[in-house]
Order: C-alpha cells, then sequence, then structure tokens
C-alpha cells in the first residue's frame, strides 16, 4: 500500500528480481537490472476530470523520439476506464518499449509505465500486468 498527500493506492508486491528504487518523479518504482527494465507508478490530483486519456498518455512521451504506437485501447479498469498504450520510442537515442497505463478517478491521474529492453519485453510483461491488474485505488485520507 502506498500513500501520499494526495493520492493512496494497492498495488501487489513486485517479483523478487525487481528492487526497489527511488526516483523523485514516481511513487512507487522498481528496476530490474538483470533484465534491464524499470516499473514506476506515480499518482496526482489536479483536477484533471476534462483532459482526455489519450492526452494524458500522449503527454508522456513527450521527450522520447521515433515513436512507434504497437498497441493503443481503452479497457475497464478500477471501476473505471484507463488507456493501455505499448509503445516503442528512443529515449536519449536507446530503443526501449514503454507499456503505459492511464487512469482517471475521483479528480485523480494515475501512470503505470513499465520501461524494458524491446529483446526483453516479452519476457517481463506478464509480471507488469500481474501488477497492473492488482492495482486498486484507496481513499487518500484512510487511517
Amino acid at each position: 500500500i502506498y500513500r501520499g498527500s494526495e493520492v493512496a493506492f494497492r498495488v501487489p508486491p513486485a517479483p523478487a528480481s525487481w528492487k526497489p528504487l527511488s526516483v523523485s518523479d514516481a511513487a512507487v518504482a522498481y528496476r530490474d537490472e538483470a533484465n534491464g527494465a524499470t516499473i514506476a507508478l506515480n499518482g496526482r490530483c489536479r483536477n484533471e476530470d476534462d483532459v482526455p486519456l489519450v492526452s494524458l498518455t500522449n503527454h508522456l512521451f513527450l521527450h522520447f523520439t521515433e515513436r512507434e504506437v504497437l498497441k493503443q485501447e481503452v479497457v475497464p479498469f478500477d471501476g473505471r476506464e484507463a488507456m493501455h498504450t505499448v509503445l516503442s520510442a528512443k529515449l536519449d537515442g536507446v530503443p526501449k518499449v514503454f507499456d503505459v497505463w492511464v487512469l482517471k478517478k475521483n479528480g485523480c491521474v494515475y501512470d503505470m509505465l513499465l520501461i524494458a529492453d524491446p529483446a526483453r519485453y516479452a519476457a517481463i510483461e506478464p509480471a507488469f500486468t500481474r501488477m497492473v491488474r492488482g492495482f486498486s485505488t484507496l481513499p487518500a485520507d484512510d487511517d
């Protein structure tokens, strides 16, 4: 369970090979060094209810080059709809696969990202999907 000043959520434990990572722009993050992959989860509440999911998703990819959307779908998620996008792009010139889920709920936006080496994405995607599917929002002020 993660509790921040604005958001709270439950997410299943990461696989044993994923080590907790401290980063300034994520509430929860993990790194799998063996597979060269990173998972990051974040939430923010800024009254973005009127911003479409596709715009919120595209905002995450502004600094990437050679972007190619491999999959994009709106799916039921935690009692709402989420945008699920799989994208290949270059980050600082390095090819990566980005598997991103964006959820809007109760005035807040939640981002869940997997950043992976393209050759290893298929092997680590199932563990990420299990974490995402186990995600649920919680009241931020619960004790």
